[in-house]
């Protein structure tokens, strides 16, 4: 027991006493690149969800396609991430934050002209086009964004993050808000000028010192051995195919079935991104002083989401009528509970890299990076397709009872990491002729 309180003071004292020193000009300077980069990138990616999938709508894309290309965004984004995350090194992280933003500009811009392109499949094939290569720029930057921030706050990495997705989550709040009045009062084209340009001005604001590291003999592969690892990649699954089925597919339940503009829309939105928002630096603190409570974050997350999906609807055998203060409200708890299955991951995979042999370092952040990255997109892609598909199908309400049912899935995955943790942390601290002696 002595021993026990003894680990918990170094650890709670190596664990505190690095986040009350006064950050130096190089961590400061970092810290606020990488808000930039998390702000920019998110306000120009949350601006379609107002607008879009109606004026897609028009233009001759049906659900399913509306679905297919918010999921192509994600599954370049996949492809990317992993590329991305295993050569950062040798690319420079320098150079693919820079180029990511520059790119995303680009094609933000881009986009606004697609309502000059004719209907049909000239239109659809752009979409793709433009979103992919979007989705490569953004997770080039947001690749480098994570195993910088972790390379630069190696002691207290969910604080950093959780505290960076206040902007991920001002960018998510702005977003379509923003999106659906410049909609509203310009048209298709000047949302996505505007944020374009506003992207394109961070470009050489984020120009500054990165860190760099050698090269590394790991891999994904590698990564993907460990149990807990796999289960928690998939928590990640569930949280952003969550994010990608709301994209693609509440605007247009919304405006169908309570009659609402697209600029209402875009407030609806904040009733997901703004507890998001809100909880994300509290629970990484949390998560970075209580480092036992990671997994039973992830838990009560994921228990509070398949809640919140299942009463969106709500599921239709419940026989509730869906009514406006029911959908707003389910989305703030969605919003809340997404968060505390997202902060925890991120430092939990990469301690288990780090326990399992990994090199501490630039080389491995980017491994780790790259697959939070990959896992993500494989959601945002699943999300909003197989979502588009089952609303086209079936309905909005049967659609979200599916993402909830994934969501209570991941619950089960997460109780079972616990008690494998727990259960593995008690056998090595008794002595082996001990554990013999108790199981005979």
């Amino acid at each position: 027991m002595e021993h026990n309180s003894l680990l918990h003071g170094s650890r709670s004292e190596e664990s505190i006493s690095s986040p009350n020193q006064r950050m130096t000009r190089y961590q400061i300077l970092t810290l606020i690149s990488m808000a930039s980069v998390n702000f920019s990138s998110m306000i120009c990616y949350s601006i379609l969800g107002p607008f879009f999938p109606n004026e897609a709508m028009k233009k001759g894309a049906s659900q399913t396609v509306i679905g297919l290309i918010f999921g192509c965004y994600a599954l370049c984004n996949l492809m990317g991430s992993l590329v991305l995350g295993k050569y950062i090194v040798q690319i420079g992280a320098k150079v693919m934050l820079i180029s990511g933003l520059f790119v995303s500009s680009g094609c933000t811009i881009l986009f606004g002209l697609l309502d000059r392109v004719p209907e049909g499949g000239t239109f659809i094939t752009l979409c793709f086009i433009i979103r992919s290569v979007d989705a490569l720029g953004f997770s080039a930057a947001m690749t480098s964004s994570f195993a910088i921030s972790a390379k630069v706050f190696p002691n207290n990495i969910a604080t950093v993050l959780g505290s960076l997705e206040i902007f991920t989550g001002l960018g998510l709040i702005l977003g379509p808000p923003i999106g659906g009045w410049l909609y509203q009062s310009f048209g298709y084209e000047v949302p996505f000028m505007a944020l374009g340009c506003f992207l394109f001005l961070m470009v050489p604001f984020n120009i500054y010192i990165l860190p760099t590291a050698d090269p590394t003999k790991d891999s994904f592969f590698r990564l993907f051995t460990r149990l807990k690892i796999v289960l928690i990649c998939f928590a990640i699954f569930t949280l952003s195919s969550g994010l990608g089925f709301l994209d693609a597919t509440l605007s247009i339940y919304a405006i169908d079935k309570f009659d609402l503009s697209p600029g209402y829309v875009g407030l609806l939105l904040l009733g997901l991104s703004l507890p998001y928002c809100l909880a994300s630096p509290l629970l990484g603190i949390v998560s970075d002083r209580f480092p036992s409570t990671r997994p039973w974050l992830m838990v009560l997350g994921g228990l509070s989401t398949a809640t919140g999906f299942w009463f969106l609807g709500p599921v239709p055998i419940l026989q509730i009528q869906s009514q406006l203060w029911l959908l707003v409200f389910m989305l703030g708890v969605i919003g809340f509970s997404l968060s505390m299955i997202a902060i925890p991951t991120f430092p939990e995979i990469l301690n288990c890299a780090y326990e399992n042999g990994f090199e501490e370092g630039l080389s491995t952040l980017g491994l780790v990076s790259g697959l939070f990255g990959a896992v993500w997109s494989i959601g945002m892609f699943c999300g909003p397709t197989l979502g588009g598909f089952t609303t086209q199908q079936l309905s909005f309400e049967w659609a979200a009872s599916v993402q909830g049912g994934l969501a209570f899935l991941a619950v089960s995955m997460a109780i079972y990491l616990s008690y494998y943790t727990h259960f593995n942390t008690i056998k090595r601290k008794i002595p082996s002729d001990e554990r013999t002696r108790l199981l005979s």
